[in-house]
């Protein structure tokens, strides 16, 4: 018969081959604890983005233009309410007589002729009279659609305007209902025309939808190509020479440019600026609104120092940098590897600031340095780039010998695990 000792060292035994048994394995081949993730304070700073610079007086906007003709916003300044827009309203006269009545496809004719008729001559002679942008006609001439579009454009004349509404439209009134439907079919909707020409105080706008008309002006293929060449005519068309743009050769083209008592001086005018991206090719278009300036000596330095703002905005900076350490990481066991970026990435800021590089990388325990572990991503204005992470270092499993003398970390893994 046994004692009862020794029955019960027979049961601790036991329970302790039992518990070696079970032990063993769930240490072994357990979770192992997650690293533990810290942001790396040398980290490259990402920089600072460059401002674009508008005047303070009168009402004024920026916009990136796109291949199709919308337009992304930049900037504005000084007034945002609505205001008179005095010679830009000529954009919205092209641009909704174009759509309904296109013209050819330059080298495909010049569209159809429109006679000079009564109407036109009084209207020439008035203006005239009030000292406002004509270009000369005779009752009976013919012009081309084109020569007309061409003398709105490039001379902004102002008994043109009239011509072509009436052409189109049978009539200014007729013209301007229609325009102002379109206006509110497009999303114009602080946008108001009275006229063809933009002469009366109640061809109303805002910089920034200006800037935006002036976008689907440039997506035009006519009047993109009179505003690159404008001394570019098929021979016998009627000269139009071109008064709006300013004299220099800084890379500013005027689209619009005059003054009315009511709007005072105004001007729409873009520049070519690269792409937004360090490898692209394709240049991008830039385009300003200044409306209700009160003098040339405010309009032209403030139209300079834009665009040249506009050039120091466009520019790619390097906001994420490829092998740059964007955090480092620990094991539970001691091993430590810096998380660096795989590519670098670039963008402009056009005058919106850079966020903060931020960090996401995924829970793990063991990992190679062949193999993404995470994201940084950087945020730039409405959009964001980003790349992949790796380590410098693999993190590797410990081995057995560390699995069984720590089992809390191990057990504390699996009960995280179970939780999830």
């Amino acid at each position: 018969m046994r004692s009862p000792a020794r029955v019960i060292g027979i049961i601790v035994g036991s329970l302790a081959i039992l518990g070696l048994l079970l032990y063993a394995p769930a240490m072994l081949l357990g979770p192992l604890p997650a690293v533990t993730v810290r942001a790396d304070p040398d980290a490259p700073v990402v920089p600072g983005a460059a401002a674009l610079a508008l005047p303070e007086q009168g009402a004024n906007a920026m916009v990136l233009t796109g291949a199709d003709g919308a337009s992304t916003p930049l900037a504005t300044s000084g007034v945002t309410e609505a205001v008179p827009m005095g010679s830009a309203a000529k954009l919205v006269t092209l641009l909704v007589t174009l759509e309904s009545l296109p013209l050819p496809a330059v080298g495909d004719g010049e569209g159809p002729m429109i006679k000079i008729g009564p109407d036109d001559y009084t209207n020439y002679l008035k203006y005239v009279a009030e000292d406002t942008r004509t270009l000369q006609v005779s009752p009976g001439d013919s012009w081309s659609q084109r020569d007309v579009v061409r003398a709105i454009l490039l001379t902004s004349s102002n008994n043109h305007a009239d011509t072509l509404a009436r052409w189109a439209f049978g009539g200014v009134q007729a013209y301007a209902d229609a325009a102002n439907d379109w206006l509110a079919e497009q999303g114009f909707t602080s946008t108001h025309v009275d006229d063809a020409t933009g002469l009366s105080g109640e061809n109303v706008s805002t910089a920034s939808e200006v800037a935006a008309l002036a976008a689907l002006a440039l997506a035009d293929p006519s009047i993109s190509a009179m505003l690159a060449d404008p001394d570019q005519a098929p021979i016998g068309a009627h000269a139009a020479p071109d008064l709006v743009d300013r004299s220099g050769d800084d890379g500013i083209r005027e689209i619009t440019r005059g003054y009315t008592d009511e709007a005072g001086l105004s001007s729409v005018f873009t520049i070519e600026v690269p792409g937004a991206d360090a490898d692209a090719d394709a240049s991008r278009w830039v385009v300003g609104a200044m409306l209700t300036m009160p003098d040339y000596e405010t309009l032209d330095p403030a139209i300079t120092a834009a665009v040249e703002s506009a050039a120091a905005a466009s520019a790619p900076v390097t906001v994420i940098t490829e092998g740059a350490a964007y955090a480092s990481v620990e094991s539970a066991w001691g091993e430590t590897s810096k998380v660096i970026a795989t590519v670098s990435r670039a963008d402009a800021p056009w005058g919106a600031e850079f966020g903060r590089a931020e960090i996401d990388v995924e829970p793990f325990s063991t990992s190679s340095d062949a193999r993404d572990v995470g994201r940084v991503t950087v945020t730039t204005g409405d959009d964001e780039v980003s790349s992949p992470l790796r380590l410098t270092e693999s993190i590797s499993d410990p081995g057995p010998i560390w699995r069984l003398t720590h089992p809390f970390p191990v057990v504390g893994a699996f009960l995280e695990a179970q939780a999830e």
